[in-house]
């Protein structure tokens, strides 16, 4: 695999760009592999990765439906944080903020980490006060985290609605100032070429039908292009974890929704970090071509389509306006979905299952994309030695039925109310 560079680039360039190799290969499937990850998403191909250089595992396929990126990895408004408040879910994320602020150059590929700062709106003097107690947590576990009041939130976001008749009144904001964005296709296209290079296959249009087994043990998996054998499957198929789960026998606590995004046409540059909405499930930030991107809430019904309805549509852009009305009149350009893993505390599930042979890596809920690089250091680490990683100690499926769930969100024991 050649290496990116300024020289790369320039040398290309004597001859019209035309000698650049695939960032790529196209495989095609071998009889059997030590390792096959069924997914081509972020998550399945960093596992692929972090296998090859973490731990030497180099016999690895990744089967693929679609096209690498045709999935939620491709889906999502690219938001990175770690300002979360369970213990668990804050070493986790934090860690994965540590990846992200390395990868371009583990990688050898820009994925555009922008570090433009995250900040959540208050509307209450409680709400202030339970961001006080976030962002405590934060900083005793090592993360930035910053309170501000309405006069520096004001200077920070101006464009937002400080007047009299706001619908919300803004009482103050949490920031965390190394939060941001980066480019999705530019995570997949970098994790799959660096695995590449290790020598991983790549499989894609491979549909995963079923799995082969010996006794209980799954020993590979019947694909469209064939059986190809395997001495441990991970699943990070995203969206259609339980519909895979099920046909390998294995019942999961998880249900499918839409998560629809949203760009505008473009504008001048106007929002500079990633802001939230403490009164709504809302939140933008500003593409480099300089299109508002943002996001809400779940549509309120199961579902495996990657589009979503106009309710939501309505329902996001009412949140949009009330937040910012100088967006009033900004034409949305296009809208489309990505199919969600929902767990009933809204914490994802990465470990070993009952199943021999196969290994788990789902419910991912809103925090899919900002976990990438964590998630598959973790699972490839699971993967490679048989044991957890200490930092998925608590996404094991047990907690479920023990009671120890991670509800993030306070929502309730159901999926949907996330």
């Amino acid at each position: 695999m050649s290496r990116y560079s300024a020289f790369s680039i320039f040398r290309n360039a004597l001859s019209g760009q035309k000698n650049w190799q695939r960032a790529w290969r196209a495989a095609e499937p071998k009889p059997s592999y030590d390792v096959i990850v069924i997914g081509g998403g972020g998550h399945g191909l960093a596992t692929a990765f972090y296998l090859a250089e973490n731990h030497g595992i180099r016999n690895v396929a990744v089967l693929e439906k679609g096209y690498i990126g045709g999935g939620n990895v491709g889906r999502n408004t690219t938001v990175i944080r770690s300002n979360y408040l369970l213990d668990g879910n804050t070493q986790f994320y934090e860690f994965s903020m540590k990846l992200w602020e390395n990868m371009s150059r583990a990688l050898n590929f820009n994925v555009m980490f922008s570090q433009r700062g995250q900040l959540v709106t208050a509307h209450s003097a409680d709400q202030l006060d339970g961001f006080s107690h976030r962002a405590n947590i934060m900083r005793l576990n090592g993360i930035d985290a910053d309170i501000l009041d309405r006069d520096e939130v004001r200077q920070l976001v101006p464009y937002l609605d400080f007047s009299d008749t706001a619908r919300f009144p803004i009482h103050g904001a949490i920031f965390q100032g190394r939060a941001g964005t980066a480019r999705h296709d530019a995570v997949a296209w970098g994790y799959a070429r660096a695995a590449d290079g290790h020598g991983v296959d790549i499989i894609q249009n491979c549909e995963v039908t079923g799995f082969l087994r010996d006794g209980d043990s799954i020993v590979g998996v019947e694909t469209t292009k064939g059986r190809i054998g395997a001495g441990k499957v991970g699943l990070a198929v995203a969206g259609h974890t339980s519909v895979l789960g099920a046909k390998a026998g294995l019942e999961l606590p998880i249900e499918s929704h839409v998560l629809q995004a949203f760009v505008t046409e473009p504008l001048k540059p106007l929002v500079d970090h990633v802001v939230a909405y403490g009164a709504d499930h809302f939140y933008v930030s500003q593409s480099d071509k300089g299109g508002l991107v943002f996001g809400g809430n779940l549509d309120g019904y199961n579902s495996y389509a990657q589009r979503g309805n106009l309710g939501v549509v309505r329902e996001v852009a009412e949140a949009a306006i009330a937040l910012m009305p100088c967006i009033s009149r900004v034409r949305l350009l296009r809208h489309w979905g990505g199919v969600m893993d929902m767990t009933p505390d809204a914490s994802p599930i990465i470990c070993l299952t009952p199943i021999e042979g196969l290994l788990l890596n789902g419910g991912w809920c809103y925090g899919g994309f900002k976990a990438t690089p964590a998630s598959g250091w973790c699972f490839a680490h699971t993967i490679a030695t048989g044991k957890p990683h200490p930092l998925i100690a608590a996404y094991g499926l047990d907690r479920f039925r023990t009671g120890r769930t991670l509800d993030e969100a306070g929502a309730g024991p159901s999926a949907w109310l996330q």
